[in-house]
């Protein structure tokens, strides 16, 4: 570990609790504190791997207040690993709050690499990959039907993610603006005992999941508008 590096991001599991690398274990045993999104969900890892750090919640509700302590903090020499739920810190969650306070600060930061489920839910797809945007959680209400009005005329292969109770009306309004027939892949529970990609026109992956209980998270790829 760099003496010199304050805030590691560490990749955590998307699923499969053996795609954690040895390097991300081996930082995680060796800073002072972790900065997790959910406390509960990350300390069940850490016990898994006999990982004994602190641990300190930091999630979208606390982040405005403890980013100036944090960072006042690891000037003062204390080493912090930042993970989230799953997958990459910072990706559609408020690690990048932390990211900017720590680079505004002069603090150094160092993100390792490892999982996230936008790039397999990608390539299980079969749709171009030289070519992609990544727009997160689409909006809840406000917003969202002018989004996806505006991505039906997108050229490039687009990923967004969804929860369970929202991929249905999700899809509906993907099918009215997209057309039955444009091309979508549907990945839920990537990497776990019962992982699913269900590819097809828009009409059929509707149908498909209108007619099943949907568990897991949710990553929705969508083939750009063609010619």
């Amino acid at each position: 570990m760099d003496k010199k590096i304050s805030l590691y991001l560490v990749p955590t599991p998307i699923g499969n609790r053996g795609d954690i690398t040895f390097r991300a274990i081996e930082i995680l045993k060796q800073v002072g504190c972790i900065l997790a999104e959910d406390t509960r969900t990350s300390g069940m890892l850490l016990k898994h791997y006999e990982i004994t750090k602190p641990l300190q919640s930091f999630h979208i509700f606390n982040e405005h207040q403890t980013v100036i302590k944090l960072v006042e903090r690891m000037k003062n020499g204390e080493t912090f690993a930042l993970v989230s739920d799953a997958g990459t810190p910072g990706i559609s969650d408020p690690g990048f709050l932390l990211v900017r306070g720590c680079l505004a600060a002069g603090v150094r930061i160092e993100c390792l690499p490892g999982p996230t489920a936008l790039i397999p839910a990608l390539v299980n797809s079969g749709f171009p990959t030289d070519r992609f945007i990544f727009e997160g959680f689409l909006p809840h209400k406000k917003g969202k039907q002018t989004l996806l009005k505006k991505l039906a005329e997108e050229d490039r292969t687009m990923i967004v993610y969804e929860s369970p109770h929202r991929l249905v009306k999700t899809l509906e309004q993907m099918k009215e603006f997209f057309g039955a027939e444009r091309l979508v892949s549907v990945s839920r529970e990537l990497t776990k005992l019962h992982e699913e990609t269900f590819t097809g026109p828009l009409e059929q992956v509707l149908l498909h999941f209108q007619q099943k209980e949907i568990k897991g998270e949710i990553v929705i790829v969508i083939d750009g508008k063609k010619d």
